[in-house]
This record gives C-alpha cells, sequence and structure tokens, in this order.
C-alpha cells in the first residue's frame, strides 16, 4: 500500500493530476477555426435554442458526466472537505474514460449545506449528460440524489450507494449458485446503515430477498426504535432489540458495511451452515478472510484488491453510464440497476468459491453492462 501511495504522489507531483480537457477538433488554420468557433459555432447555437434537445446531439452533453461530491464521506477518510476529495473524482473522471470513452467532469463543491449543493447541481446540469454523485455522506446523500432526481430530465446516480450495491448483488448472484440456494430462501443481515448498507438492502428486495435484518451503530434496527429516520424505518423489523452477535445467528449471508475487525470466528460458526461473508470494510475487513473461512464460510468477498472476489464499483458505473448515454436514459430504475448486476454475474461462467466477479480489465465487462441497460429500458 505504501508503495501505490508514494506511486501516486509522485505522478500528480509531476503531472498536476490525471484527467485533462482535450479537444475533439483540431484548429490549425483559419478554415477551421472558423468552423468550430465563430461564425460556424453561431448556426449549432441557433439550432438549440430553437430545439433544446438538439443540446444531447451536438455539444460535449451527448458523452460527458460530472462527478461531483462535497467532500463529506471520501474513502475511508470520512469529512475531509472538497479539497481533499478531488483527487478522487480525477480517479473517477480517468476510470470513465479508459473503461467506457466518456468523459467526466470532475467537480468539488464546498459547502455543508444540503439545498445549496442541489441548486449548485440543479444550475450546471444542463452541461451534462448525466450526474455522478460520489463520496457524499448519509443521510444528505438520499435527500440530494432522490431531488435532484426530481429536478432533472438526465441520470443521478450516487455511486457510493448503487455501485456498491449492483456489484454486492453480482457476487450474491454467483455465490448462491455456487451454494445452491435462492434469493427467496437465504437469510441476510447487513451491519451498517449508511448509504452502501441501505442501497445494499433495497437491491437485494428488488431481487427477491425478503429476510433482511440490518444494524446501525445501536444495534439490530427494530420497529420498537423510536424517531427513525425514513430510511431506516424501511428496514425495521419486529423482534427484541441485540447487538451484532445476536443478529449472527443462523443467517445465511453477512455484509458488512461498516467498521474493521468487528466480527469473530465465534460470530461466523453461529451462522447457518456453510454462510458467505461479505467484509466491505475497507481497508481492514471486519473480518480477514483467511479467520472466517477457518469459522467455517463458505465464501468471502472483501472490498480488497489482494483478496479474491473483489466488490469494485469500477466494475459497473463506467458501462452503466454508457448505457443510459447511449439510450439517453433519464431515470436510474431498481430495474436497471438489477439489470446491471445479473450482467457483471454472467461475466462469469462457472464460478466457484473465489471466482465470483469478472476482473475490471475483462475487455467487454463495460460493453455487456451498457447492453444490459438498454436491455432494461
Amino acid at each position: 500500500m505504501q508503495e501505490f501511495a508514494r506511486r501516486a504522489l509522485a505522478f500528480r507531483t509531476q503531472h498536476g493530476g490525471t484527467v485533462a480537457v482535450t479537444p475533439k477538433a483540431e484548429v490549425n488554420t483559419p478554415e477551421e477555426l472558423a468552423t468550430h468557433y465563430t461564425p460556424g459555432i453561431g448556426a449549432v447555437a441557433q439550432t438549440i435554442a430553437d430545439d433544446p434537445s438538439q443540446a444531447a446531439k451536438l455539444t460535449m452533453k451527448r458523452d460527458t458526466v460530472v462527478v461531483v461530491s462535497d467532500g463529506s464521506a471520501v474513502l475511508g477518510l470520512g469529512n475531509v472537505g472538497p479539497a481533499a476529495a478531488l483527487p478522487v473524482m480525477e480517479g473517477k473522471a480517468m476510470l470513465f474514460q479508459a473503461f467506457a470513452g466518456i468523459n467526466a467532469v470532475p467537480l468539488v463543491v464546498d459547502t455543508n449545506s444540503t439545498e445549496e449543493f442541489i441548486t449548485l447541481v440543479q444550475q450546471i446540469a444542463p452541461t451534462f449528460g448525466g450526474i455522478h454523485l460520489e463520496d457524499i455522506g448519509a443521510p444528505a446523500c438520499f435527500v440530494i440524489e432522490d431531488r435532484l432526481a426530481e429536478l432533472l430530465d438526465v441520470p443521478v446516480f450516487h455511486d457510493d450507494q448503487h455501485g456498491t450495491a449492483i456489484v454486492v448483488v453480482a457476487a450474491l448472484i454467483n455465490a448462491l449458485r455456487v451454494t445452491e440456494r435462492s434469493p427467496e430462501t437465504v437469510r441476510v443481515l447487513i451491519n451498517g446503515a449508511g448509504a452502501a448498507g441501505v442501497a445494499i438492502g433495497r437491491l437485494l428486495r428488488t431481487w427477491g430477498v425478503t429476510d433482511i435484518v440490518m444494524l446501525d451503530s445501536k444495534g439490530i434496527i427494530t420497529t420498537a426504535r423510536e424517531n427513525l429516520p425514513d430510511y431506516k424505518q424501511e428496514f425495521a423489523v419486529d423482534g427484541p432489540a441485540g447487538g451484532l452477535a445476536d443478529a449472527m445467528v443462523g443467517r445465511d449471508i453477512f455484509i458488512g458495511v461498516s467498521k474493521p475487525g468487528l466480527v469473530t470466528a465465534e460470530m461466523i460458526q453461529s451462522m447457518a451452515a456453510d454462510p458467505i461473508v461479505c467484509a466491505l470494510a475497507n481497508p481492514i475487513p471486519e473480518i480477514y478472510p483467511e479467520e472466517a473461512l477457518a469459522a467455517g464460510a463458505a465464501i468471502v468477498a472483501t472490498g480488497r484488491s489482494d483478496f479474491p472476489n473483489q466488490i469494485n464499483n469500477a466494475l459497473v458505473f463506467p458501462g452503466l453510464f454508457r448505457g443510459l448515454l447511449k439510450h439517453q436514459v433519464p431515470k436510474v430504475t431498481p430495474e436497471i440497476k438489477l439489470a446491471a448486476a445479473q450482467a457483471v454475474a454472467s461475466m462469469v461462467e462457472c464460478p466457484t468459491g473465489t471466482n465470483l466477479l469478472p476482473d475490471i480489465f475483462t475487455s467487454d465487462v463495460h460493453e455487456v453492462v451498457a447492453q444490459a441497460v438498454g436491455e432494461a429500458v
């Protein structure tokens, strides 16, 4: 990890970031200047003035998204602010171009106000074909995404929520194939009721999972709790309160989007036979794979690239937006998200306990996801 940090700092010190704006047209002659700027550009502006929908065909809007954050929930660093979030937004923009040929503009916003953030994105939205929200803390992220989806006629997608959820469900589709179970019969525990945990729970329900227990920092979320926000109320269950050890008993699947080292071998042993463990705290998971496997886990996934079954959002968002832009899809529906998860899972023909997901560098994974988006709409 230290070596990668050294390389990242060295590259950025030399180059000043990882993305740049480059022209598609050459301007080497008076004719080219007159074509691509004035007077030629006046005809393009007038065409759009007469029919604003032409902007999606005649401008960068056709294949450009904005990657925008307030820096309130950056990676595992927390609320480090917009300036510190900028290199992460650059990294996302780089992956958009590298994996899907999409232009992406990294943008950070210096505000602690949800309303100001929504207003700013709404005001800049005419430039872009899609809005990619990134590293925004809960509960503001739910409000921001929902409001922008209502206000705008281009797709709005919070990757920390739905990118994570899509890849988790893709991994579980294949994990259930390996362990010969179905979504309708498994008992799931989600530890963490933030952006990722809630989105995972929602997409699991779309897939067909009915038995979900969710925990936050206070323990099992039950209907007896008072003053629950709406997004937690969705997952409140009837029954006794308790902590993580209580909730793990008899569960088929553990999904951790919480904190390092919370899960013990004894907790794994208390689960149902051949449990599936997704320990996604990063860089230190809730339990390390070797310990979970030794305790009886059938399959373990983490967020790390140095262990099998990495849950990596980059498997999804480039191809997803490629499909959204190509088909001019205005809203990202649950059906689109599930179709993307099924597409990612389908890329592994014969899954095993250590091979649930395709490699991120698989040449056609993003094309397959884009095609699935088109078919879903």
